[in-house]
């Protein structure tokens, strides 16, 4: 799901991981995040844990272990790193290892690892400390690998779900229909942007990107559960979110009360060769 909030006017020289306010906005209801936010593709973790040497697995900006959950389904040793008590603490409620840090400032205190993956999350880190220290914490042949979920709703729902926010925000600096429509555009900078952090890091193979094409049908509820917890609404005041749902949810209602909706989950990836 998409955690970067599309604003109207971005600015090239304000990254994501500056905005901390928003970064840290997800934790105020870490349980709807665990429960409503979508898993990822069970063929990108098959390919990541065969692309790694061992079954040691960091998980940068884990928050509530959503990804790592799955890694260790996989046969995988995970630990997590995440800079927002609340989410990590549920966390560990359900069974996950988590040291509370923002990634650039975490001690690896010696441990290195056979993987490390940022699932939604490397967006919200430091472009050149968190890759230097990723490559710092890898062992040789070490997989990396920054992944996200990209959404697109059907024309239908987007139009509703649109003009609802439109109407109810007016004032807000997110472009709601870049949201809806899910464009894959806005990513690929952000691919690239990683990808060429991991040249200019040195120590890494050449990076390589992967993309996963699925679908989820939601109920209405299901949908208006997860809703919150995109980064457009962490933030709203409650009656204006109660607003926001209740249009969004009798637009659902009124095409049946479901609706399937596309994803592609995008990756890139790269191995560890050696010293920097």
């Amino acid at each position: 799901m998409p955690t970067i909030p599309p604003e109207r006017a971005p600015s090239s020289e304000y990254g994501p991981h500056q905005r901390r306010q928003v970064a840290e906005s997800f934790g105020s209801d870490a349980t709807r995040y665990d429960r409503a936010r979508p898993r990822y593709p069970q063929g990108l973790v098959d390919r990541i844990v065969a692309a790694s040497p061992g079954p040691g697995v960091l998980d940068v900006g884990c928050g509530t272990g959503i990804a790592a959950r799955q890694f260790q389904a996989a046969g995988c040793r995970v630990l997590g790193v995440e800079p927002d008590a609340r989410m990590a603490d549920v966390a560990r409620q359900l069974g996950g290892e988590v040291d509370v840090a923002t990634f650039e400032d975490w001690d690896p205190a010696g441990r290195e690892f056979d993987a490390v993956v940022a699932a939604q999350a490397w967006h919200w880190i430091d472009p050149v400390t968190g890759m230097a220290k990723a490559a710092q914490v890898l062992r040789p042949g070490g997989r990396l690998a920054a992944f996200w979920n990209v959404f697109r709703f059907p024309p239908d729902v987007a139009e509703v779900v649109v003009a609802v926010c439109q109407r109810v925000l007016p004032d807000a600096p997110f472009d709601f229909q870049a949201m809806t429509k899910g464009s894959l555009d806005g990513y690929q900078v952000l691919l690239a942007k990683t990808a060429d952090g991991i040249r200019e890091v040195g120590g890494f193979g050449e990076p390589e990107q992967l993309r996963f094409d699925w679908e989820w049908t939601y109920t209405r509820h299901a949908w208006l559960d997860q809703m919150p917890t995109l980064g457009a609404f962490t933030r709203l005041a409650p009656d204006k979110l109660a607003e926001v749902l209740e249009g969004v949810g009798a637009a659902i209602d009124a095409i049946g009360g479901s609706f399937t909706m596309r994803y592609a989950t995008v990756a890139v990836t790269a191995a560890r060769t050696g010293a920097a």
